[in-house]
């Protein structure tokens, strides 16, 4: 079974893909699409194996790309926003055999992947939503690969780590669909359902909750060009949706707006909303049901489980604001550090192993040790389960700043700051944020005789970063508070330095 596979209508006349000014997608012609894509990345020497770099706005061409390109090789999505830099280093990093981005596009990506003398592929939409042809530069001569097999990689992402490179992680079409099988029974989805989509698709929640769990069940999806909260209820007017899932600031920014819009709300009632890759604040899960009238169902998840691990359960189930579900898929338990498995109440790291979860990060043999010992899959959070079987994530073991659901990774940061000329120390931090959770800030120790300010070395990150990345807050300091041993400490710093 490979991606391919879930393009079989589950319903009579089921569209697959719908957008805003696009005729929809139906399952049929998606499945077709897949094949013709296949050929035409087999034709310009691409198949399987081979790692294409995709770099596509946000909607149904994404996704459908996302879905056809990873049938027949490896689909590595890249977000838009990064700048020449980071596009070269993640496309070095992955080992890309070409580049895929709309036809007319200016990205960076381009002029990164010329840098690295990749070819350059050429996505042009045609008429339904997510239709759309390949042309380009060959990557070397025609293939007869044909479609994947169920053990090849379909999908790579990286993942931030704090003290060594960011990972690469691998899941293969069995991960994934594992991972859209365990969310399609959790939400209990059918033919019936649409699922509206605002989230970014680079990112393992787009695309397997709402694009591999929707299709997984027959079902559709309608595919915004990104989260806008002033377009947000038009949306849902047009789309008609049975649910959506989204990070918690989304969900902040649509309650904000909810009250202006109670007769959209009203006209379009959903089945649920679906809350995951950052803590749900309870006062946010209580407004939410209000202003919806529906459940809100949170799950915990994460790019090497190929997303969903566990999940609040839909009515007449259990629902426990402050926690994050129980499995929901794979096994989950908590872990001491010895290894051995912890009962209820007490406190250690959450481990997992299943069907979904990667078999292993790429070319990293120290990352792998670490990652899977005794047998099972570490986490790096840390929690406890009640007697319910539920799960409370108490903290993190890791230092990855989680601004909002964009994972950032410290260690980055640090070496962009370390590259101004006036810098001698950078650490960056977590501090935290309103609305966000957390925020990116960092701390800079200057060099003896030279000078900068905040606003200098703002900027200078901006030129080198995602916008995402660039702290929002730079304390120049005399001294960084450091360990025992002398490394420079992150955990604790926002409050040692006044910003908690």
């Amino acid at each position: 079974m490979i991606l391919k596979s879930l393009l079989t209508p589950k319903a009579p006349g089921t569209k697959a893909l719908l957008a805003p000014d696009r005729q929809p997608l139906g399952f049929g012609a998606f499945a077709a699409l897949c094949d013709r894509t296949c050929d035409a990345l087999n034709a310009l020497g691409l198949g399987h194996g081979d790692t294409l770099a995709i770099v596509l706005p946000n909607g149904p061409d994404m996704a459908a790309a996302f879905v056809t390109c990873g049938s027949a090789l490896t689909a590595a999505p890249l977000n838009p926003a990064y700048l020449e830099d980071e596009f070269h280093f993640y496309m070095e990093d992955l080992k890309a055999a070409a580049l895929l981005v709309e036809e007319g596009s200016a990205s960076p990506a381009i002029a990164a992947a010329k840098r690295l003398r990749l070819p350059v592929l050429w996505l042009k939409p045609e008429g339904e939503a997510g239709s759309f042809t390949i042309s380009g530069d060959a990557a070397g001569p025609a293939k007869d690969d044909g479609l994947a097999g169920a053990e090849d990689v379909a999908l790579v992402l990286h993942t931030s780590g704090t003290t060594s490179r960011p990972k690469i992680v691998p899941l293969t079409h069995g991960n994934l669909l594992a991972s859209a099988s365990h969310i399609k029974l959790t939400l209990a989805l059918s033919p019936a359902d649409r699922c509206l989509n605002i989230m970014p698709l680079f990112h393992i929640h787009g695309l397997v909750a709402a694009i591999l769990a929707s299709l997984s069940a027959g079902g559709s999806v309608f595919c915004t060009p990104g989260f806008n909260a002033l377009k947000f209820f038009g949306w849902m007017a047009e789309a008609k949706p049975t649910w959506y899932t989204a990070v918690p600031t989304m969900h902040q920014a649509i309650l904000a707006r909810a009250d202006r819009n109670r007769d959209a709300i009203a006209a379009n009632p959903l089945r649920f909303i679906r809350s995951s890759s950052a803590s749900l604040p309870a006062p946010v899960f209580h407004e939410l049901e209000k202003a919806f009238s529906c459940p809100v169902i949170e799950a915990y998840a994460m790019t090497e489980n190929a997303h969903q691990m566990t999940s609040s359960q839909l009515p007449p189930g259990l629902r426990k604001p402050g926690l994050v579900g129980c499995a929901a898929g794979p096994e989950v338990a908590v872990m001491s550090p010895d290894g051995r498995l912890l009962g209820v109440g007490e406190e250690g790291e959450v481990v997992t192993r299943g069907p979904n979860v990667t078999k292993g990060y790429l070319a990293n043999p120290k990352a792998n040790a670490e990652a899977f010992a005794h047998g099972w899959f570490h986490t790096g959070d840390q929690g406890f389960m009640d007697a319910d079987g539920f799960l409370k994530i108490t903290g993190r073991l890791k230092e990855i700043i989680n601004r909002g659901g964009e994972k950032v990774a410290p260690v980055e940061i640090d070496e962009v700051l370390l590259q101004h000329p006036a810098v001698m120390q950078a650490v960056a931090f977590a501090m935290p944020h309103e609305k966000l959770g957390e925020d990116v800030a960092a701390a800079i120790v200057l060099r003896e005789g030279l000078t900068a300010d905040e606003a200098e070395l703002r900027g200078f990150a901006a030129q080198r970063l995602a916008a995402f990345k660039v702290p929002r807050r730079i304390l120049i300091v005399a001294e960084i508070p450091k360990g025992a041993t002398g490394k420079l400490q992150r955990i604790g710093l926002a409050g040692k330095l006044g910003l908690t």
